[in-house]
């Protein structure tokens, strides 16, 4: 029984946002792989659910509208970007587990286009725990969803990447404080 004025027990999930094929060769040569690898790591050993997300298209792009300037460009691609493409895989180096869903979006969130709203509650989560490249694309976006969804939150600061490393310093240490805890993979596994 929770206590007047007592916060319940955290229920984190751990999202991996984005660590596809097709993404990560935007931050080649970053540690964010390895470290991103070792967040999955501890919460698998602390009995934390990881959520993996990747973004991907049906055949012929349905899901993008001429006006987005984003996805509309990747519609001109090819298939780079569709569902079975290899590019738009979780890659290798997490391994996913049968256990883990592997969330598919059509927008930058992770929760546009998904059936992650859906996953999150019925895991009971109440504290999202985020990674992602990139930090001024989906985990900027993912962000701001949960917060107005009254998520708790954390940035897993060295678990993001982007391809600007000033937009990457200014969102962690001046956007993201103002709605979620930023800190390191190392101090976040410490903390467990």
């Amino acid at each position: 029984m929770i206590k007047e004025n007592e916060m319940p027990e955290p229920r984190p999930v751990l999202l991996v946002m984005d660590f596809q094929n097709g993404i990560l060769e935007r931050v080649e040569g970053s540690p964010v792989l390895d470290t991103a690898v070792r967040a999955v790591e501890a919460a698998r050993a602390k009995e934390i659910p990881v959520m993996f997300v990747r973004v991907a298209f049906r055949p012929g792009y349905p899901e993008t509208a001429a006006s987005n300037l984003s996805f509309s460009a990747l519609a001109q691609a090819g298939d780079a970007f569709t569902q079975e493409s290899p590019g738009t895989q979780v890659h290798d180096a997490f391994a996913p587990r049968p256990d883990e869903p592997i969330v598919v979006k059509r927008r930058v969130s992770a929760f546009s286009g998904s059936d992650l709203d859906v996953l999150l509650r019925g895991a009971g989560a109440d504290t999202l725990v985020l990674a992602g490249i990139s930090t001024s694309g989906v985990v900027l976006s993912t962000l701001r969803q949960a917060a107005d969804l009254d998520y708790r939150l954390t940035v897993l600061a060295d678990a993001c990447g982007d391809t600007d490393p000033e937009v990457h310093r200014v969102l962690t240490e001046k956007v993201f404080p103002r709605q979620a805890t930023v800190t390191t993979v190392a101090e976040w596994i410490a903390s467990l």
